[in-house]
């Protein structure tokens, strides 16, 4: 193989390897950081000696043996306690060498480490990006709108908890299992959410987020096939992601859900979530995800049937506030009630909010500003729209929003 492409094999085994290795070796050393930094090593081991000798018949398990080569030889340098050295010593002399493939794959170990309740609930998702995914804390620090600096503090701090306080990286009792489970799948969805958000952006790497977070979520399913939160989360996932193509119009402007061409939306994702979720129904432990992934599918219904069943949808939105009330099933409620029974009582749900805690929020903002509009009160719709331009920091949706204002000021106006 020419050496020029050295780089994208090494490129393309992280891609494929990296967390399955750091897995293993975490779960085998009780340390994260130490089997990061040793992975890190051999990744910059192969760049120069694939280029000189040649790219190994196994990549994976060539970075697997460095690895482990560095691990021991860094705890012979060490001072540590020496029944850890020799316990670790011992353990790296002792493991096989093997593929990749007949490794046991401890990543979803290591995710629910990263969502052990001794560390902060703000650092699950970025560790668990970093340490499965390998991504840099300079992106997820964008992801999450704080600085790189900032961003790689907590990072280190959290690999130095899991070190020190002594988490297990052993599977949980089920009642353990099923709250930190809970755990890794908010962390998953946060940084979809994060991503989807980045991805109205030019910025490539970062809507790239959303895409990363899918790829957890399959490999929770697959990991733990019969639990059925996590089949509610991808399908869930992949009923927005199949909607993806018709969220920006050809100018490259934001298009609303219920504006947005079908036509564009990807078929084969639908289908798929559909199944994901009708097996999740079989399971018979209904629970938040599986009723969000219900409401997208509710909206994917649009593409089949040129129609949104309203109805069934605030129903689902019922039973979603019922288990896991928040601000946005609230919100999501109102608009399907509009949407059914009229403006009129679409603000009145609204209405009934805490404004302690709406007024800050920007989907509500725009969600009444839609229906003052429908309803004729032009001037507190403008003013509605306003305030959630205020509040959004996509351009794309404040460049809209500022549209739907101007349409309303302009003489005979709508913001339709």
């Amino acid at each position: 193989m020419p050496v020029d492409t050295v780089p994208d094999v090494v490129q393309q085994v992280a891609r494929e390897s990296h967390g399955r290795l750091l897995a293993y070796l975490s779960v085998q050393t009780r340390d994260v950081a130490r089997a990061e930094d040793a992975l890190s090593e051999a990744f910059l081991a192969a760049l120069r000696t694939w280029s000189r000798d040649g790219i190994p018949e196994s990549p994976a398990a060539w970075l697997l043996t460095t690895a482990r080569r560095q691990l021991r030889d860094a705890s012979r340098g060490e001072t540590r306690q020496r029944s850890h050295l020799e316990a670790l010593s011992h353990m790296l002399s002792t493991v096989p060498e093997r593929e990749i493939d007949e490794l046991p794959d401890e990543r979803l170990r290591l995710m629910l480490a990263c969502a052990h309740e001794a560390l902060a609930p703000d650092v699950h998702a970025p560790l668990m990006l970093q340490a499965v995914l390998g991504l840099d804390a300079e992106t997820i620090a964008r992801a999450y709108l704080v600085s790189p600096a900032t961003m790689s503090q907590r990072l280190v701090r959290a690999k130095l908890r899991l070190r020190t306080a002594g988490i297990s990286f052993d599977f949980p009792e089920p009642q353990r299992l099923s709250q930190r489970l809970s755990s890794v799948l908010d962390a998953i969805y946060t940084a979809f959410s994060s991503g989807w958000d980045a991805g109205l952006e030019t910025s490539h790497r970062l809507g790239g987020l959303a895409d990363e977070a899918v790829w957890l979520a399959r490999l929770v399913v697959r990991l733990l096939p019969d639990e059925p939160e996590p089949l509610g989360l991808l399908a869930m996932l992949l009923f927005a992601q199949a909607r993806r193509p018709a969220r920006r119009d050809a100018r490259g402007r934001f298009v609303p859900l219920l504006d947005q061409d079908v036509r564009q939306w990807d078929a084969g994702l639908i289908e798929e979530a559909d199944r994901l979720l009708a097996f999740a129904a079989t399971l018979g432990r209904p629970a938040r995800f599986q009723l969000e992934a219900a409401i997208q599918s509710c909206h994917s219904d649009r593409r089949r049937t040129g129609a949104v069943p309203w109805p069934h949808l605030v129903g689902l939105y019922d039973g979603l506030i019922a288990l896991a009330p928040s601000l946005g099933a609230l919100v999501g409620r109102a608009a399907a009630i509009g949407q059914w029974r009229g403006a009129e009582l679409a603000l009145e749900a609204l209405d009934r909010l805490d404004p302690q805690v709406r007024d800050q929020y920007q989907p509500y903002w725009s969600t009444r500003a839609h229906f003052l509009a429908e309803l004729g009160d032009h001037a507190a719709a403008v003013a509605a729209y306003r305030r959630a331009q205020a509040l959004t920091e996509d351009p794309s949706v404040r460049d809209f929003l500022q549209e739907r204002a101007a349409a309303i000021e302009s003489p005979g106006g709508s913001a339709r």
